[in-house]
């Protein structure tokens, strides 16, 4: 990525935090956090990472309440950001963070029987 998609990544983020923290009133929609943005070279398209507080089902829920309002929220980034094309947005999970998550608790256990 250049450094300009790195910039326009970095506020989309920052943005889209406070949309969906602010804006968006869809009940399906729960308590997302935005991890990531990558924006192409081209500023064509960005790949929104979030993760979601909940199980599997609240997940599913909040990425279909999500790609419902994607033409409100880019819109919105189309309006606070000033680009001549506002990117298409993809939403996707951000998986590193239960990678992160399996990966701890396999070491804690490891260490559980290293003492025992």
């Amino acid at each position: 990525m250049s450094l300009r998609s790195n910039r326009v990544g970095e506020q989309m983020k920052k943005e889209l935090g406070d949309i969906i923290g602010r804006k968006i009133k869809d009940p399906r929609i729960g308590f997302v956090t935005v991890t990531d943005v990558e924006v192409t070279g081209d500023l064509q398209q960005a790949t929104v990472y979030i993760t979601v507080l909940g199980d599997e089902e609240q997940r599913e829920n909040t990425l279909r309440g999500l790609a419902k309002a994607k033409g409100f929220i880019r819109s919105e980034i189309g309006q606070r950001i000033r680009l001549r094309k506002t990117p298409e947005i993809i939403f996707e999970f951000d998986e590193s963070i239960d990678n992160g998550n399996r990966i701890e608790s396999l070491i804690r256990d490891l260490h559980d029987r290293e003492q025992s």
